[in-house]
């Protein structure tokens, strides 16, 4: 969420090059509406990309571990992308994949490691108010998920509705508000289940360029115990189109994944 204060290895030369024009860019961009952000934290942000602008934003690494009763689950992500199209003043076109992910298990001395290319998912943004003005701004995302039958694959379609709502409560406090609904594939049952996320995040900005979120993440599943997680994470911003992330997570709950740890950029052009 990035309400106006608080707002990896994939191939480095294209990652300089388009950091170079988003910062080169930034004065031609002046005039349209502040850059908004859907990382770091779960909590999307209800501002769309200006028509005709495209940003990206992405992990340099975002690393997470769970453990439980002599399992364990290590996975990191390389290049996590999200690249957004404006494709009206008020709605995105988002391409979400990840470019290269490692996943370790252990379980009773059991050792399986898998890596590669992830699904790809697909999302709508559509702003119904706030995009340019006023305390408050709602919007909904639809997206769906598509099998890319990689070794990491689900092999499954998925998909599924977010409503995310920004209040603006001063000048430098922001909070966002997120329901999410998920149509999720059951391995154990081979057939489907409704999975609903909510969420809860604080943004201050504490100067000009640096600011400081606090969010609680709530998910719940029919066969699935409820996870409970805490996140925090900062974010500089360098220009008006160039801001830095980095940020934990935390498991509030046996059910949650114990501990995440990431870092990222977000840029327009």
């Amino acid at each position: 969420m990035n309400l106006a204060m608080t707002n990896i290895a994939m191939r480095t030369h294209l990652l300089l090059a388009l950091m170079l024009c988003a910062h080169s860019s930034s004065a031609e961009t002046a005039a349209v509406r502040d850059m908004s952000t859907d990382r770091p934290d779960t909590t999307e942000s209800p501002y769309t990309v200006p028509q005709g602008l495209f940003q990206v934003e992405m992990s340099f690494f975002d690393y997470s571990r769970d453990g439980d009763r002599g399992a364990s689950v290590e996975d990191w992500i390389f290049g996590q992308v999200n690249f957004k199209i404006g494709v009206t003043e008020n709605a995105d076109l988002q391409f979400v994949f990840d470019t290269y992910t490692q996943s370790r298990t252990i379980d009773n001395g059991v050792r399986d490691r898998s890596s590669g290319f992830a699904d790809v998912t697909v999302r709508y943004k559509h702003n119904l108010w706030g995009n340019d003005g006023g305390k408050t701004a709602f919007a909904l995302m639809p997206y769906l998920t598509i099998p890319t039958e990689t070794q990491l694959s689900s092999g499954e379609w998925e998909g599924g509705l977010i409503m995310p709502l920004g209040v603006e409560l001063t000048d430098r406090i922001g909070l966002g508000l997120m329901a999410q609904v998920d149509y999720v594939h059951d391995s154990d049952t081979n057939g489907y289940d409704l999975e609903f996320l909510h969420s809860a995040t604080l943004g201050f900005g504490l100067t000009e360029q640096l600011g400081l979120y606090l969010e609680l993440v709530g998910i719940a599943g029919q066969d699935a115990d409820y996870r409970a997680l805490f996140d925090t994470g900062l974010t500089l911003a360098v220009t008006d189109t160039l801001v830095f992330d980095t940020g934990i997570r935390l498991g509030l709950n046996r059910a949650a994944p114990d501990f995440g740890v990431f870092t990222g950029v977000s840029f327009r052009f």
